[in-house]
């Protein structure tokens, strides 16, 4: 009977073998496309041209990058509507921007994915070559100065998988998901001075079910930021450090906004950033929401501002808005946080007069004050309870 049951098993996958098509995976290398490895001539026509192949091809396609350093001299979209649902960039090369910012800086992406599916990019690096913006936005004469591009975009696009990419000197944003589905991030490093304006590491928004672990960001401002319209979001051991630390918003920037909702971070480490764990709105009308947070096990070394709640959040004191912020934040769960401020005030939740925050909950945080100083604690309507050990005292709340 053993011997009968056997030979049925492997007849079932003989027969699956002979009437099941084979699976073929389509390759094509930009260098056959024209690209060239120097860095010096503009490849950009033949990464195109193997996006057009790939995105043409009934099969899976793999788009090769070999060795080398590519320069990619202007803004590159591929586009979607793609007859192939599996694209998968394998880069061991070096994609560079061109070393006048200029080139890139008055655009708004150097390389974008728009309306496309099932695209993967293993390894890799994208140097945009932001230095030069940065001193230019830096200096007293930076109002003359572009915007800046974000290094990689995806707009309107779902099961995406980043595996293994280096984003180096971002002109501004390294990586944004926009109106995205179904996205899993995982071994990135971000690098960027820590002075370098406006280059959030990760930012997220109107997407749902986007998964980022294990990655390191080195950043001159939000590590991950999070906007409006994200839902089902799961962060996971990523280190962050130097930079604002990991944000959800800033919200309240329009009055009619999409809430966040479905948010977890968790065994974050943050390492000198200028905040760790933050909501921040601004003192303005909205229908935002913040709702279903959970913070989970994170490590501060050595942070400014741990636990962050702004709802007057005005970066630079310049034309605040006066009003109340309509951003209503509710269900946000702080667990099993430790390590180190800063400064005094460890935990801070300035919430709205109109929309207090309800359902704060800590649970087992232990802050204390890296530089001898009682750690101590700030709110202002905020609703919430404690439970097990939780230092700094939160009688406030």
């Amino acid at each position: 009977m053993a011997k009968l049951s056997s030979l049925l098993y492997t007849l079932f996958f003989v027969l699956v073998y002979i009437t099941c098509p084979s699976y073929s995976i389509k390759v094509y290398n930009v260098i056959s496309f024209g690209a060239k490895p120097n860095g010096r001539v503009d490849s950009t026509p033949a990464f195109l041209n193997a996006w057009a192949a790939a995105c043409a091809s009934t099969d899976s396609a793999t788009i090769n990058v070999p060795k080398g350093r590519y320069l990619l001299g202007s803004s590159l979209a591929f586009k979607g509507g793609c007859k192939s649902s599996d694209i998968t960039f394998q880069i061991d090369g070096t994609l560079v921007a061109p070393a006048d910012y200029r080139v890139l800086g008055r655009g708004y992406n150097w390389v974008s994915f728009e309306g496309v599916s099932g695209v993967s990019i293993i390894g890799g690096a994208l140097d945009a070559k932001g230095q030069a913006l940065w001193s230019c936005k830096l200096a007293a004469a930076g109002t003359n100065c572009p915007s800046g591009a974000t290094t990689l975009s995806f707009t309107n696009s779902n099961n995406i998988r980043i595996h293994g990419l280096r984003s180096l000197n971002s002109q501004m944003f390294h990586i944004v998901f926009n109106g995205c589905e179904n996205v899993h991030v995982e071994r990135l490093k971000i690098i960027a001075a820590d002075d370098s304006p406006n280059t959030d590491g990760i930012h997220v928004q109107l997407s749902r079910n986007v998964v980022i672990m294990n990655s390191k960001i080195q950043t001159g401002d939000d590590c991950i930021s999070i906007g409006p319209g994200t839902k089902n979001l799961w962060i996971e051991r990523v280190t962050c450090g130097p930079g604002h630390g990991i944000s959800i918003g800033s919200l309240a920037k329009d009055p009619e906004e999409l809430g966040v909702q479905n948010v977890t971070v968790k065994k974050a480490v943050f390492i000198g950033t200028q905040n760790g764990l933050r909501i921040k709105s601004w003192a303005r009308p909205s229908t935002g929401f913040v709702q279903r947070v959970r913070f989970l096990g994170a490590v501060m070394k050595n942070v400014q501002n741990p636990l962050v709640i702004d709802q007057h959040y005005c970066p630079h004191n310049i034309n605040c808005p006066t009003q109340v912020s309509g951003v209503r934040i509710s269900d946000v769960i702080y667990r099993g946080i430790r390590g180190t401020s800063a400064t005094p005030i460890a935990i801070k939740f300035d919430c709205s007069s109109k929309n207090p925050c309800t359902g704060i909950r800590l649970e087992n945080v232990n802050l204390t004050c890296s530089n001898q100083l009682e750690a101590q604690s700030f709110c202002t309507n905020a609703v919430g309870k404690t439970l097990g050990l939780v230092q700094p005292n939160m009688s406030c709340l």
